[in-house]
């Protein structure tokens, strides 16, 4: 187990899905490059720290990143990540001015918590609170952290995944969506860091993840659906299952991120307790999605499609964000050795087809393309014709977790030889 503020940060140095589905609509400058350059042709580029800087450059104050909400919190929490290698100020500078401009001396936060994906940004709060030490961050990640203790959940115990309408849109009350394990169980777990309380934490994380995987992975087939209501009463919902139809690929990969950031948490109990036969359910879940991944891998490319399970699919389209969170995860769930070595070959080619998502304006700036606006729940059609952008913050967050992961982080856990 990794020290408390070491684990803290873990999550920051991935951290890590929501995403693509979200409440809220985000805004991002759509910028795309023109006559973009392979960036495998630039040489030795810290490909990371150029996307950072022309992000900084396209948006240089608070108020042009926007509100308080989960994909700017992700974009920021990558940015971290690069931060604690790079050590350059003026990236943790631009993290606390976004921090700063949301939370108040007093650690109060400037946003109504009536949905998960307001709770992620709390991720954040605690990597400034760990690099600064300033009180108002750690107050503010308490605050949201005893948000939990009220939250409505499903009848079995499930967070839904909204309740209000703050964001004046449906409040998905009654239902669990993939994404809201990122929104929810990173910060979850390492909240439970931060106020000594690691092992309830772990149970709740868990607990959840169970859950949600009981209500949303296709009993009949690979992989997970994106939403489940309880009440049956949501347009999108199977009369007989509650689920939705569809398999977006954002969604898993929120799930995907969640798992193995909270499985990180996990110590290696006896398989003879609860909490070990658990843990050893989780990572049979981490295998099998694996497994599907490796399926529905894109051969020509390395990536993986807006309907994963639908590669011919017409309209169906290869997406950056997902892809980032699926490398992610097996570059994660292999070096740990939750899945088997012979992961590693498709994380490489994933890897390989997301860096050719990134394009070299005449400028010299660099930009990640084909990103999935936010998106809700609905049928076939609503996914296919989801916008797809250039810099949008869902796949520049993914983007830089997933590269500080694969390029610089291979020795930060050792590795547990677990995988069969």
């Amino acid at each position: 187990m990794k020290s408390v503020f070491k684990l803290a940060f873990c999550l920051l140095l991935l951290s890590g899905v929501i995403a693509g589905q979200s409440l809220v609509s985000t805004s991002v400058a759509k910028v795309q490059p023109s006559s973009p350059t392979s960036i495998s042709s630039k040489g030795n580029v810290d490909v990371s720290r150029a996307i950072v800087d022309a992000t900084i450059e396209r948006l240089p104050t608070a108020s042009d990143l926007g509100p308080w909400e989960y994909s700017r919190a992700l974009f920021l929490i990558g940015e971290l990540s690069v931060y604690r290698r790079t050590h350059d100020p003026k990236y943790l500078d631009y993290a606390r001015q976004w921090a700063d401009s949301h939370i108040n001396e007093q650690g109060v936060i400037d946003h109504t918590i009536d949905s998960l994906d307001f709770i992620m940004p709390g991720n954040l709060a605690l990597g400034l609170y760990q690099l600064t030490g300033e009180k108002k961050y750690k107050v503010a990640a308490e605050k949201l952290a005893s948000a939990f203790s009220r939250y409505p959940r499903t009848r079995d115990g499930g967070f839904w995944h909204g309740y209000g309408n703050s964001h004046g849109l449906d409040p998905a009350s009654h239902q669990l969506w993939l994404d809201g394990t990122y929104m929810a169980l990173p910060f979850l777990i390492h909240a439970g860091a931060l106020s000594g309380d690691q092992e309830s934490a772990n149970a709740e994380a868990t607990q959840q993840l169970l859950i949600y995987t009981s209500h949303l992975k296709d009993a009949d087939g690979p992989l997970f659906f994106h939403a489940y209501d309880e009440t049956g009463k949501a347009a999108w919902a199977n009369p007989v299952t509650h689920q939705s139809s569809v398999k977006w690929g954002r969604s898993i990969g929120w799930y995907s991120m969640a798992l193995v950031d909270v499985l990180d948490t996990l110590p290696q109990t006896p398989s003879s307790t609860k909490e070990g036969q658990e843990r050893m359910k989780l990572i049979a879940i981490a295998q099998q999605l694996a497994h599907d991944l490796a399926l529905y891998q894109d051969p020509a490319t390395g990536l993986w499609f807006q309907i994963v399970d639908q590669p011919k699919l017409a309209g169906n389209f290869l997406e950056t964000s997902c892809s980032s969170m699926f490398t992610y995860f097996l570059d994660v769930a292999v070096k740990r050795g939750y899945v088997d070595q012979s992961y590693r070959t498709v994380a490489d080619k994933g890897y390989r087809g997301v860096l050719s998502k990134v394009g070299v304006g005449a400028d010299g700036s660099y930009h990640v393309t084909d990103i999935c606006e936010g998106t809700m729940v609905g049928d076939e059609a609503s996914y296919l014709a989801r916008k797809r952008y250039t810099d949008d913050f869902h796949g520049l967050g993914a983007f830089l977790l997933m590269n500080e992961e694969v390029q610089y982080n291979h020795a930060a856990t050792p590795v547990r030889n677990e995988a069969h």
